[in-house]
């Protein structure tokens, strides 16, 4: 990403949490009357669902293309895969439990909203609890173009996947052709995408507008009680169970020294909020202190930077359990399964996809949760993101250190070789 794009995004992330807080301002100054914003927040809303459907399925084609490709990295590929899709399934999880004990969006009855006539039929329908094998049968469609038609996200994302992985599969020039025309429609869709968010400190306003002259200050409560939960649920993840598999499984480094050692490539990541800016330092420190083998760095880290989204799955639950419970709804057995899916998958097509929020609304859309309410979090998204990121960038380094021990005994080891420092994108 050249410079320039990015202090773009860095000036539009400041507009976006400007917005929020006169919209606030403005909402709790105006009370009912601020509901005239409205209509301009619906517009916002309905521009980010008609782009979410086809984003999220042409980059998982490419993402599980990526993954497909990678088998033949052997042993080591298929433990950094793991540990990725465990710890990932395991942070969701953590995300969804805090979010279920401790019922951050309680309190406010969204309801009241003049928009939340919010399709009362398939919220029902959709709590209705089906059997083991309607649950399974239900995320293979019949027809993949019906679902792409109904924004139904997990038949979707089945049908991305076996595309995906089928692709690897293809003879060279013809999976090259294959690969570059959907990793094309991706670069396309995200520049739709950046369209749109420049937009999103006027929608962002009118919503926020919005929400606190109907909710008042409870609203700006719940936000905050939602941070402090999240990031709780980040420290449990980090030191808890990223820190207990180095101390478990790792034969290059002790628990103590491999926080003494990512102490500053967290601070790193926390600042710029950017797992691929913080790499080159994280590869550095993965080798010359943690005394992780060259081979072992270069594939892992660079993959986990991709791939490796712990703290965005579990933001995804979380919010997704949040809004529900502003909703009033009572969250069925397939719907946290549904959640737990999307979470995860979609944490791993998160790479590229700008404003890590907007995926929030693949997972509502799965567990049938009413999408309205997510702009409030956009404001405050910088905040979520810096303290995933650097949870994520933790959770590659660990990784890394476990997953070495299982490399051949004759690679060059990372004591006598150092790594020099990849180019910045």
């Amino acid at each position: 990403m050249s410079e320039n794009k990015h202090s773009s995004l860095d000036r539009l992330g400041l507009w976006i949490l400007g917005a929020t807080v006169l919209g606030a301002v403005t909402g709790l100054i105006l009370g009912k009357d601020a509901q005239m914003f409205a209509p301009l927040g619906n517009l916002f809303m309905q521009l980010i669902k008609m782009i979410v459907v086809p984003l999220v399925f042409f980059s998982l084609i490419g993402g599980a293309a990526s993954l497909g490709r990678s088998g033949s990295a052997g042993k080591i590929g298929l433990l950094t895969f793991g540990y990725y899709g465990i710890t990932t399934a395991v942070a969701v999880a953590l995300g969804l439990a805090a979010s279920e004990f401790f019922q951050p969006g309680r309190g406010i009855e969204m309801a009241a909203l003049s928009d939340a006539a919010i399709q009362v039929d398939h919220i029902e329908e959709s709590t209705q609890i089906p059997g083991f094998w309607e649950t399974v049968t239900g995320f293979v469609p019949a027809n993949p173009f019906q679902a792409l038609v109904e924004g139904n996200i997990l038949q979707i994302i089945t049908f991305a996947l076996f595309m995906g992985f089928a692709a690897t599969y293809l003879e060279e020039h013809k999976k090259t052709y294959v690969l570059n025309f959907f990793n094309y429609l991706t670069e396309l869709f995200i520049k739709v995408m950046m369209g749109i968010m420049y937009a999103a400190p006027i929608g962002v306003f009118c919503l926020m507008a919005d929400a606190t002259g109907t909710f008042g200050y409870a609203m700006l409560t719940k936000i905050l009680y939602l941070i402090l939960l999240y990031a709780i649920v980040l420290a449990i993840v980090t030191y808890g169970m990223i820190g207990g598999s180095v101390a478990l499984f790792s034969r290059c480094t002790t628990y103590k020294q491999f926080f003494k050692s990512m102490w500053k490539v967290q601070i790193f990541a926390f600042s710029t909020a950017s797992s691929i800016a913080t790499l080159p330092l994280n590869m550095n420190t993965a080798t010359t202190e943690l005394g992780v083998s060259k081979e072992t760095t270069s594939f892992a880290l660079p993959l986990g930077a991709t791939i490796n989204m712990n703290g965005n799955a579990a933001y995804y639950a979380m919010a997704a359990t949040f809004i529900a419970q502003m909703y009033g709804m009572e969250l069925s057995l397939p719907q946290y399964i549904a959640i737990i899916i999307t979470s995860t998958l979609g944490a791993v097509g998160q790479a590229g996809v700008p404003g890590p929020t907007l995926l929030v609304v693949a997972v509502l859309v799965s567990a049938g949760i009413p999408i309205e309410a997510l702009p409030i979090l956009f404001g405050v998204d910088r905040i979520f993101d810096m303290l995933r990121t650097a949870v994520n960038i933790t959770g590659d380094a660990a990784c890394a250190t476990i997953v070495d021990r299982f490399r051949e005994p004759s690679a060059p080891s990372a004591k006598d070789e150092s790594l020099a420092p990849t180019a910045e994108h």
